[in-house]
């Protein structure tokens, strides 16, 4: 049976060693589930490796009222930091298209991060000295729980383990003028990918293509939507992405993003140094991180 989980990384007040830990409730209290099983691996993609055990195990820490952590005292981590593959998807909302005047596209638009990316819910942003366009973008990412190749799409949701927010930050020149207009180095210079600041398992969600979705910079509301305008849905991205490569656990799969980022804006806006960028996906949770 699969659990209604938030699944979280962190450091307790004396750092050391990432820790494996729940979320009691979004914003809440955590659990502390490696002071409760000190044999379970730190990396949250070796422990979706040994699949329902391991989500039974949290389950029953959670219920046992022990090993409680004050938020306060916490840093959190990316719930992920070192999955196999980080697979994102471009022009997946009908928003997006429209603000560019596209067309919707028949099939999937795939690219990727590396996973050296990743940094955590609130950690900085590096401004690369080589940009002068850093856009945000605000994202629902899938998780993966369950290892296949060429998943049907009715079967799809049995291989993610939950979501999270993610920000699929982006150098847009590099992106899209210089590296022979290739996508991979726009997107994927180091902390170009704030993630968390919890896996919120599929239970949990009421419904994950009915969530609001949406982008602050510096308190100003720059994306506003509703996963609902997705044009492929998790089930479809994931059917189409494993016809190709073999997912997972703990791959992450990011799924585009709404209208509303700065290089489409008239004029233009791009983050600067200093600049604070809020990324919050209804149920999930909100990821806050500055530009340094």
């Amino acid at each position: 049976m699969r659990m209604a989980l938030r699944l979280v990384r962190f450091r307790g007040a004396a750092g050391g060693r990432p820790r494996l830990g729940l979320e009691e409730a979004p914003g809440g209290d955590l659990v502390d589930l490696s002071a409760a099983e000190p044999e379970l691996p730190r990396s949250m993609r070796e422990f979706l490796e040994i699949g329902p055990r391991g989500l039974a195990l949290a389950q029953r820490v959670l219920e046992s009222g022990q090993h409680r952590v004050p938020r306060a005292t916490a840093q959190l981590l990316a719930p992920v930091g070192d999955p196999e593959k980080v697979i994102c998807v471009g022009f997946n909302y009908h928003d997006h298209c429209q603000e560019q005047g596209l067309k919707v596209p028949e099939k999937p638009v795939i690219f990727s991060k590396f996973p050296s990316a990743i940094t955590g819910p609130f950690d900085d942003i590096v401004h690369p000295q080589d940009t002068n366009e850093l856009d945000w973008e605000v994202e629902l990412a899938a998780v993966i729980g369950k290892r296949g190749r060429h998943i049907e799409e009715a079967a799809a949701l049995e291989h993610v383990l939950g979501f999270t927010v993610a920000n699929d930050v982006s150098a847009r020149d590099w992106q899209t003028q210089r590296n022979g207009r290739q996508w991979l180095l726009g997107k994927t210079f180091d902390t170009f990918c704030p993630l968390g600041p919890a896996i919120v398992t599929r239970e949990a969600v009421a419904d994950v293509h009915n969530l609001w979705i949406r982008c602050s910079v510096n308190g100003h509301r720059m994306q506003d939507s509703n996963t609902r305008h997705l044009i492929f849905g998790v089930p479809a991205l994931i059917a189409w992405v494993s016809r190709f490569v073999t997912l997972a656990p703990g791959d992450i799969l990011l799924t585009g993003t709404p209208a509303g980022v700065g290089v489409f804006r008239k004029p233009p806006v791009f983050l600067k140094r200093g600049d604070e960028v809020q990324c919050e996906i209804e149920e999930l949770g909100t990821i806050c991180n500055r530009v340094v």
